[in-house]
């Protein structure tokens, strides 16, 4: 019997809400420009978060996995996020959901006392998830989070349940309880699996998905100001995942830089990038300010053009490419960097003189910070 993951390797990219061939999703976005949750596609400055999303699919270790496009959004099944536009983390693989049993739960061999850990459900608990699966499917969040929080309380030892329910939770920004659900989840699947070892696997299925569990707490975790733990969690996935893995090693990498272990960070980039190469994401920005502040100027600067190239209106990215201009010196150089700098609109721009903004909301890193905040002075942003 094979787990079957719906995986939606998606971040949010700001733009205008006039582009076209993207396609909206209204309550599972981010702010434009930082770690934070929203609850609509539609900004204060007339911008709009795109849900952007790669497409591909493979069979590994017995869970089937597939990623969705960006036209293909009414496939998505497992809706958690917990990413941002440029400046925050990327959003995770969603959560697994498993095959469903035609007889019996397939649970393991807990201790007597407790009740048995389900991995595969069945009867009653099978309909409602089913149920909750197809209306998650459809967008209907409210209705399917309603579902699987009935489940949780039928069958309060079934693993996906509790996920499943922690991704319609993060599709509203509800990141605390989705953090909660997403525990539960792993304290049953590290349960489980201790019980499927004592046992030497008679009468019960290994929850294999302890990484991918582990990688959507560690992303809600990373925007819901909890960076250290976060760091753990996205630290032992790449662990057990036990062989590079592009979205693995974005949030990796994130978490690295977010807690200030840049080189750490730029080594996780560098792979996430060489694995995605063929296609400029925007989390290349973030590489890109991780090199500019290990002084790889050159390295900053190659990768930021590739991202201006796919991204030119984004305000971000052209207040990242300014800044690197302005830190090159030079009247040539420095001018440029006004040039680029004064083309974001000035209500966007100015959030880049506010040392809360860089701190709290994109989060920077301090070469970064510092040098926005010398070229926001120089155009008289700042006094």
């Amino acid at each position: 019997m094979r787990i079957a993951a719906i995986v939606a390797l998606c971040t949010v990219v700001s733009t205008t809400a006039t582009t076209a061939g993207k396609v909206p999703l209204s309550g599972f976005v981010s702010t434009a420009f930082g770690n934070k949750i929203a609850a609509s596609t539609q900004s204060s400055d007339n911008e709009q978060n795109i849900i952007s999303c790669a497409s591909s699919s493979s069979v590994d270790d017995g869970v089937e996995t597939f990623t969705t496009n960006s036209n293909n959004l009414q496939r998505r099944k497992f809706l958690s996020s917990a990413s941002a536009a440029f400046s925050s983390a990327l959003i995770s693989p969603l959560l697994p959901a498993p095959s469903l049993a035609d007889d019996s739960d397939v649970t393991a061999a807990p201790p007597s006392s407790s009740p048995p850990i389900i991995v595969i459900p069945s009867g009653d608990v099978k309909k409602l998830f089913n149920e909750g699966r197809a209306l998650e499917a459809q967008g209907n969040i409210l209705a399917a989070q309603r579902l699987y929080s009935k489940v949780t309380k039928i069958a309060p030892t079934f693993i996906y349940g509790w996920s499943s329910l922690g991704n319609t939770l993060v599709a509203q920004g509800q990141l605390p309880a989705a953090d909660e659900s997403y525990t539960k989840a792993v304290s049953l699947c590290r349960d489980n699996n201790r019980n499927y070892e004592s046992s030497g696997g008679k009468n019960a299925r290994r929850c294999d998905d302890l990484y991918l569990l582990l990688l959507n707490r560690g992303s809600v975790r990373l925007n819901n100001q909890m960076q250290r733990e976060a760091l753990e969690d996205l630290s032992l996935a790449d662990s057990l995942r036990g062989r590079p893995d592009a979205v693995v090693l974005q949030n990796l990498a994130r978490a690295q830089e977010i807690n200030g272990y840049y080189s750490s960070s730029d080594r996780s980039y560098n792979t996430a990038i060489s694995m995605t190469a063929n296609e400029v994401n925007p989390f290349w920005l973030r590489a890109s300010m991780v090199k500019y502040q290990l002084k790889d100027e050159g390295g900053a600067m190659d990768l930021l053009r590739r991202v201006e190239n796919r991204f030119p209106e984004a305000p971000e990215v052209r207040a990242a490419y300014a800044t690197i201009l302005w830190g090159k010196g030079g009247e040539d150089n420095e001018e440029s960097a006004r040039k680029k700098f004064l083309q974001i609109p000035d209500r966007q721009r100015k959030k880049y003189g506010d040392g809360e903004f860089l701190e709290g909301v994109v989060a920077w890193p301090p070469r970064m910070k510092e040098g926005v905040l010398s070229l926001a002075k120089a155009v008289g942003d700042v006094q």
